[in-house]
C-alpha cells in the first residue's frame, strides 16, 4: 500500500491504518526510546504513548515538511526526553542496579539491533567521527544541545552547525 494513502488513512482515523503503521515502525521507535530511557517497560509505555498522541494529534503531520517516520520519531524522541527529565524518572535511577551498567559497558556502540532496525546504523557509520559523535549524543542518548556542547567540550553553535551538516549528509546517503 501506497505510504502517502496509508498516512492519509491514518489522519481519517482509520483504525487499520494505525495498526498498519504500528506494525510498520513500532520496533524502530521503541528502539530509539530504549536508547534513551534504557528500561524496556518504560519503552514500552512510552511507544504506545506515543502512537496514541500520533494519533491525536495526526492533524497536524503534513508531508511538506518531511517524511511522517521522521514526524513520529520526533515525538517519540522528545517523549523519551521529557520522560527522561521528569522528577520520578530521575529518583527511581537514583539507585540503579548493575544490570543498568552491564548494558553500557556491553552495548558501548549505541547504533543495536534495536535501534537498527531502520537501517540507520550503516549511514550512521559511514560519517566522520565528529559527526558520529554528535548524532549519538543527540538522538541516540538524548542529549539536548546544551548538554552535547558541554559533554563534547565544543561552543553549542558548533554543535548546531555539525549536527545540521550531518544530518544532511545522512540525507545525502540514503536519498
Amino acid at each position: 500500500m501506497d505510504l502517502e494513502l496509508l498516512v492519509k488513512q491514518f489522519q481519517s482515523k482509520n483504525h487499520a491504518a494505525f495498526e498498519k503503521l504500528y506494525g510498520m515502525y513500532s520496533k524502530s521507535i521503541h528502539g530509539v526510546v530504549y536508547n534513551i530511557v534504557k528500561d524496556t517497560a518504560i519503552a514500552d509505555e512510552l511507544m504506545q504513548d506515543v502512537f496514541i498522541k500520533a494519533w491525536h494529534k495526526a492533524d497536524t503531520y503534513s508531508s511538506k515538511k518531511g517524511r511522517f517516520f521522521t514526524w513520529i520519531l520526533n515525538i517519540a524522541r522528545n517523549a523519551a526526553i521529557d520522560k527522561t527529565r521528569s522528577k520520578a524518572f530521575k529518583q527511581s535511577k537514583q539507585n540503579l542496579n548493575t544490570d543498568y551498567f552491564v548494558d553500557i559497558i556491553a552495548s558501548h556502540d549505541n547504533l543495536d539491533d534495536s535501534t537498527d532496525a531502520i537501517g540507520i546504523k550503516n549511514f550512521v557509520t559511514q560519517l566522520g567521527e565528529k559527526c558520529k559523535a554528535v548524532i549519538e549524543l543527540l538522538y541516540f542518548k538524548g542529549f539536548t544541545q546544551k548538554e552535547a556542547s558541554e559533554q563534547l567540550q565544543m561552543p553549542i553553535g558548533t554543535i548546531k552547525t555539525r549536527n545540521r551538516n550531518c544530518i544532511q549528509q545522512l540525507r545525502d546517503m540514503v536519498l
